[in-house]
Formats: C-alpha cells, structure tokens, sequence
C-alpha cells in the first residue's frame, strides 16, 4: 500500500494539474512575468503552487515548505519538508508545447522519502518512495540497462539564461558526441528524470538546475535502479545543480566524457600562463 503521505502528494500534484489543464486554452490572457531574461513565470505557476502547498498543509500543517515561486515555507525547522515546482516547463506550456510537470518532492532530515511527478496534458503518474521503489500509473519502471554510451539516448538541458555557462556545456556536448545515439531537450528536467527512471532516456545531464527542478526525479531514478551523481562523480547534485544519471555502468561513462568535456573548456577559458 503506498505510504498516505504519497496519497496527499498524488492528491496535491493533480489539484495543480487541474489549475494548470483550465488555463491550457487562455494562455494569451494569461498574466506573464519575467524573473530573469528568457525565466517566465505565469499566474498559473502561482496558483497551481498555492494549490498543491493548500493540499499539502492542510494535512501536515507542521511540515516545511520549499517551493519555486514563493520560497521557504511551513515550520523552521521541521522534520519534514515539501519541495515543489509547481509547473516544470513554463515555457513549453507557454507556446503550447504539452511537455510539462507539476513535481513534488518529501524530505525527511534531509533525505529524500517520495517524490511524484505528473504531467497533465497525458495524465502520465510517476510515483516513488525510499525503499519502495518507482512507478508509472503503478506500474514499476526501471531504468534503460544500456551498458555504454553506443547507441545511447540522453537527455539534457541547454543553458537559456544569462547566468549559465553555454560554452561549458557545448564542450561536455562535445566530449560525449560520437557514439551516442541522439540527444534530446524537450524543456522539463523534471519529467526528463522521470524519462531516465521508466527508461525512455538511456540518461541525462545538466548543470545549474534547482532543488525543486530535480528532487523528486532524483528519486524516480535512484528508485528505478539508476545512479545519481554531480559532475565530480559525488552527491551533491541537489546543493550543486549539476547532475549526471543512468544506470550504475552507463553513469560512469557519462562522467567520464563530461569530465573530458569540462577539462577541454577549462584549458581554454583559463589557459595556463607562459613565458
């Protein structure tokens, strides 16, 4: 039976896919802001967080709250704490691309105990929890069992934002170039993870991502039998933003070449001085 906490979770993640499934047809009446060039958020961004966080408290009024748009909530301190994004592909559902997610990750003192990500244009249910493993409309996903980077399919995100390093990542691009299959950038890091966990993608990267881009498919994967790291091969892809996944074999390939990649860019953005 899933943990009741995943039930208000589910519960929570379809109120604000409801909010944002009405709005679908209305987009250009919609209210739109920038946060930083090329970084929209929308009305309905708002009110599918305000929804989900309503669901949430009202159940565990003494949980913390960590959300995209309106920050740090709940109880300091708490023992449990929600990560949210209320609408992970702003901009797709903007041009009315139907590649978007509500994300809805729980933390326990720090560690990662379920996640649900949901996406309201299919109705596609991605469900995890610690030790019990992932799940896609309930039925167990696990990840591609591609052994190396020949014919692999990734994910990834370009960097969009004047803060993110474009060249940095052209290079890592580079490195893994060659024996790949294809590369894909559809505009949700959070369903991309949940992609990875039900084995569409092979894997995924990308730097620069926010705890609530990441957390619950952070989860998705490691519970689908795949392997989550940073770009130095440690555990600090939710403090960092960089992230590598896939499966134990295939993730070390990745790391690989993307830190072949990262080295090249360095060489050339901080030569060494001479003589």
């Amino acid at each position: 039976m899933p943990h009741p906490m995943l039930n208000i979770a589910v519960r929570a993640a379809r109120a604000a896919g409801s909010v944002i499934s009405r709005s679908r047809d209305r987009v250009n009446d919609l209210t739109i802001e920038s946060k930083k060039r090329n970084d929209f958020v929308t009305e309905v961004d708002h009110q599918a967080e305000t929804a989900i966080i309503d669901t949430l408290l009202r159940a565990y009024p003494d949980h913390g709250i960590l959300a995209e748009e309106s920050g740090a909530a709940g109880q300091d301190g708490a023992e449990f704490r929600w990560i949210i994004d209320p609408l992970d592909g702003t901009t797709n559902f903007l041009h009315g691309i139907g590649h978007y997610a509500v994300s809805i990750a729980l933390e326990r003192q720090g560690r990662l105990e379920l996640g649900v990500i949901y996406n309201p244009v299919n109705q596609e249910l991605f469900t995890a929890e610690r030790g019990g493993g992932a799940f896609l409309d309930n039925r167990r996903i696990r990840v591609a069992p591609r052994k190396g980077l020949d014919g692999a399919l990734l994910g990834t995100g370009i960097p969009f934002r004047d803060d993110q390093n474009l060249e940095r990542y052209i290079a890592t691009l580079r490195a893994l170039h060659g024996p790949i299959a294809g590369i894909r950038r559809p505009g949700s890091a959070a369903l991309d993870l949940a992609y990875v966990a039900a084995g569409r993608f092979d894997g995924f990267w990308e730097f620069g991502l926010k705890p609530w881009d990441m957390a619950a498919g952070v989860l998705l994967v490691r519970e689908a039998g795949g392997v989550v790291i940073d770009n130095q091969g440690g555990d600090d892809y939710l403090g960092s933003g960089n992230v590598i996944c896939a499966n134990p074999k295939l993730v070390h390939a990745m790391l690989q070449a993307i830190s072949k990649g990262e080295a090249a860019w360095r060489s050339v953005s901080r030569p060494e001085s001479g003589d």
